[in-house]
Parts: structure tokens; C-alpha cells; sequence
């Protein structure tokens, strides 16, 4: 990945920009000083994209909710396991496998059922 700066001239300011965070508040602090749109964390669960990432604590959703952007979760996301991640916090969430890995990925994404029970915010429900 490149730098916040390169992205933002390349992109302008009409285009969002997110950071990875990993795990790591000071690399949040660092990206929303710098100009990030959004801030991400994870992997907050098992993923088999990145088997090796290490694992993000739910409470750092919380903590990140200082710096006043939003926040995107990632790593090992499902439907059951995201109503956590959105009650700790994270505006957004980020789903691979757990869609692609679907016999019906149609049917999956709708059916998060968790999701919206968890407060989250889709364009069906805005």
C-alpha cells in the first residue's frame, strides 16, 4: 500500500480514503491526523484470507470511537458473529469469505438478520 498523502493527491478530496489499523490505536491517531476518511481494524476473527493476521480485541472499537471517523471492522466476519463488532462499536463491517464461501451469496447478505438487529445501518434500512 502507499502513503495516506499519495493516495489523497492521486484521488483528491471528492474520494474516500480508509486506513488499515490493524490492531494499533497510534496508527489510527496517526491516519485521522493525516486525513483518513475511516479508520479499520482487524482481523477480529479466524479469516482464511489472511490465516496469520493477528487478532484485534473487540474493546478496541470502543477506544477508537475517540478519534471521530468512522471505523470499519475486518477479519473473519460472518453474519452471526457481526452484531458484536457493531455493539463494540465499528460503523461498518467487512465480509469475504463468509459471502464468497456462500451457496447463495444473495441470500446471505440479505439474510444478516443479525446485522440489522445490531443496529447496523444498510440502504434498506437507513
Amino acid at each position: 500500500d502507499g502513503s495516506l498523502k499519495d493516495a489523497r493527491n492521486r484521488l483528491g478530496n471528492h474520494k474516500l480514503i480508509g486506513v488499515s489499523c490493524y490492531k494499533e490505536l497510534t496508527r489510527a491517531q496517526a491516519a485521522v491526523e493525516g486525513g483518513a476518511d475511516y479508520i479499520a481494524f482487524g482481523s477480529f476473527y479466524p479469516s482464511s484470507v489472511k490465516p496469520a493476521a493477528a487478532r484485534a480485541p473487540l474493546s478496541l472499537l470502543a477506544s477508537a470511537r475517540a478519534f471521530g471517523v468512522p471505523i470499519v471492522a475486518i477479519g473473519g466476519i460472518t453474519p452471526v458473529n457481526a452484531g458484536a463488532l457493531i455493539a463494540a462499536g465499528c460503523d461498518a463491517i467487512a465480509v469475504i469469505s463468509a459471502l464468497y464461501s456462500a451457496p447463495d451469496i444473495a441470500a446471505t447478505a440479505l439474510g444478516s438478520n443479525n446485522c440489522r438487529s445490531a443496529g447496523v445501518r444498510t440502504r434498506s434500512n437507513a
